[in-house]
């Protein structure tokens, strides 16, 4: 978690609580009590009404706010697609927190600006099945929400992934895939991988992986086979 994400919300914490324990802070931040001393006393040298001190407790002041976060009529209008993408994606735990975003942003913007993003006439339209034969197979794949959550961690945490995927004509291939990017689309998704197989990169659509696992094994990027140099390439390869 980047220092400007940590302070915005240790400060939201302590807003909601009477005293402030720095043990329960840590706890709540994933962080060391030491590094919650020290966020403290930058804030309070910021000039943020905090008092107490370390084994005692903190007390953030009543009726200090954050700031007020306002935006262009251009920066609105982007805010509300996106925001309307994302709250209609498969992936329940992204729509839910893209609604949670939608939430904190109208209660941290003048009332004018939010009343605009809560009223902006932009739409995203739920994903229909495909009409292709796929959507009509017995495959037994697992929900593409349960296959972004898995995605999206082992990229984070750089680990191998064990697919079965299905071409066009149903065939199946056992696939060992080091995520790079995930691609959401209007009518689903697809990740994008180091295919060991191929020892290429290849992009999937998470509609014709039939099983999915992460695994044990890490991977670091070598150059030539990160993500950067996939964003280079003038032909991005898919796999049909």
């Amino acid at each position: 978690m980047r220092r400007a994400e940590r302070l915005f919300r240790l400060v939201d914490e302590m807003r909601t609580r009477s005293i402030s324990r720095a043990d329960d802070l840590a706890n709540h931040l994933e962080v060391s009590t030491r590094t919650i001393y020290r966020d403290i006393a930058h804030l309070q040298a910021s000039g943020l009404p905090i008092e107490g001190a370390a084994g005692v407790g903190y007390l953030l002041r009543p009726g200090f706010d954050l700031p007020s976060v306002t935006f262009t009529h251009a920066q609105l209008d982007a805010l509300a697609i996106g925001l309307a993408f994302a709250e209609n994606l498969e992936d329940p735990q992204l729509a839910l927190a893209a609604r949670e975003v939608r939430a904190k942003l109208q209660a941290s913007m003048p009332q004018p600006e939010a009343r605009k993003l809560a009223d902006a006439p932009y739409f995203a339209v739920p994903r229909r099945p495909r009409p292709d034969s796929l959507a009509t197979t017995d495959l037994a794949r697992a929900p593409i929400s349960a296959q972004t959550d898995a995605l999206r961690d082992a990229i984070r945490t750089q680990r191998v992934v064990a697919a079965c995927y299905s071409d066009a004509n149903g065939k199946i291939t056992q696939r060992r895939l080091r995520p790079l990017a995930i691609w959401t689309l209007a009518d689903g998704a697809m990740v994008t991988a180091w295919c060991e197989l191929r020892e290429t990169f290849r992009t999937f659509r998470l509609d014709r992986i039939t099983q999915l696992t992460v695994t044990d094994a890490r991977f670091v990027p070598e150059p030539g086979q990160d993500l950067a140099a996939f964003l280079k390439m003038d032909n991005c390869t898919a796999e049909s």
